[in-house]
């Protein structure tokens, strides 16, 4: 495995923020002013930051660590709850049978693949 691009990371970070200043970009990630700074300035984050520097960008952590990006085709399911409402327990149920069915289909389309 290729060591992760660090410039191209920083470069897209940069990109990003769009003159925001650190500070604000830092809280929209969910990472501290220094941290965000270094990753900048081209230091490796920690797993962590990694991932939420990725999340943050909308971009598939793989095209820095020189691994083949997941297909733009793989359906991903999202669930959003709004502050106060509950799902009730059935419906949690169902729903997590479903993603976890809907998961196991496509690993066994990847493996016939």
């Amino acid at each position: 495995m290729q060591p992760i691009n660090i410039e191209g990371l920083a470069a897209r970070i940069q990109q990003q923020r769009l003159g925001k200043g650190i500070r604000e970009t830092a809280k929209e990630v969910g990472v501290s002013p220094a941290t965000l700074s270094r990753v900048e300035n081209g230091k490796v984050p920690d797993l962590e930051t990694f991932g939420k520097i990725c999340a943050w960008l909308g971009d598939d952590p793989a095209i820095y660590l020189g691994l083949k990006p997941a297909e733009a085709s793989t359906p991903r399911a999202q669930v959003h709850f709004k502050k106060g409402a509950a799902i009730e327990q059935d419906s949690a149920k169902a729903l997590s049978e479903m993603i976890l069915l809907a998961q196991k289909a496509l690993l066994e389309e990847e493996i016939q693949g």
